[in-house]
């Protein structure tokens, strides 16, 4: 068990709200108060709050950082421990919960705290798309863009999400990238580019069946468009674990890849947007980060 935990509160996540993170906050410090072990126990204020309170944390010697929010807060909480002695734990409470499914933490809170408490911590891959970290999907192209939209709403949960999601299916339009995979390069017109370290985009969704998140590679995932009328009707394979039989989906394993476009792209992190160039690598870091799960 951990000597010293640190728990991090993203308060609207998943349509969360001040006086529910406070209700969070006095349920962990009985949690840990019950199993002796030393806990603080921060509220996140901003985006990048997050990242800002795991660092300090773990500078005042936190051997546990758990991020209690969803894959957004869990991304900024494991960029401040990548490379670090400290773990990572999670309290699932977002609008997709990706990396928490794949990792298979219990979605009750009081369970997940408990588990990471005592679970021994394991090393897990993590990517990073032109110098920013992810540890569960990162993309160009549909999610990218629904990614961008979610962070400016003012609904959250997963209610809003599947909302702005359905009005881009109507409207998105793709874009031409080329790709470059061990030195040969594939030009593609494409609804989906994703990056996978881990098989789960969210809610169920397996976006890369088969992806391991500790295989040391990437699944890219490409999904070019044929028509909009056949990718929406390949969109319950998601669901079922037949994607890679989807119209004009290829999924290769990598260690690095250039992803280049004729404009600027917009891409996502564990699901925050981005504002990239025209040119962006995409690289696979070993067994970067621990992560405490039963």
């Amino acid at each position: 068990m951990p000597g010293q935990v640190a728990i991090i509160i993203n308060p609207i996540a998943g349509g969360g709200t001040r006086s529910a993170a406070d209700a969070h906050a006095r349920l962990a410090l009985a949690i840990a108060d019950g199993l002796s072990v030393p806990v603080e126990v921060f509220v996140t204020e901003r985006v990048g709050h997050a990242r800002d309170l795991a660092s300090a944390a773990v500078g005042r010697g936190a051997e546990l950082v758990m991020a209690w929010g969803g894959d957004g807060t869990i991304n900024e909480v494991a960029s401040a421990l990548i490379g670090r002695d400290a773990a990572l734990g999670i309290v699932p409470a977002g609008s997709g919960n990706g990396l928490a499914r794949e990792l298979g933490i219990d979605p009750r809170p009081e369970r997940a705290i408990a588990d990471a408490l005592h679970a021994a911590p394991r090393p897990i891959d993590v990517g990073d798309v032109e110098g920013r970290y992810f540890v569960n999907t990162a993309g160009v192209g549909f999610d990218a863009h629904v990614a961008s939209r979610f962070a400016a709403a003012r609904r959250r949960g997963f209610l809003g999400y599947a909302n702005i999601t359905a009005r881009a299916l109507a409207s998105y339009v793709p874009l031409s990238y080329r790709i470059t995979i061990d030195g040969a390069t594939d030009h593609v017109r494409a609804v989906l580019v994703t990056l996978a370290n881990s098989a789960q985009f969210g809610n169920g969704a397996l976006i890369a069946p088969g992806a391991r998140v500790d295989d040391g590679e990437l699944d890219l995932v490409v999904i070019e468009e044929r028509s909009r009328f056949r990718t929406i009707c390949g969109l319950p394979r998601l669901f079922n674990g037949t994607i890679r039989r989807a119209a004009g989906c290829r999924i290769t394993r990598l260690t690095d890849v250039t992803i280049e476009a004729d404009a600027p792209l917009t891409f996502h992190v564990d699901g925050e947007p981005v504002n990239g160039g025209s040119v962006l690598r995409a690289r696979v870091h070993p067994r970067a980060l621990r992560v405490a799960a039963a």
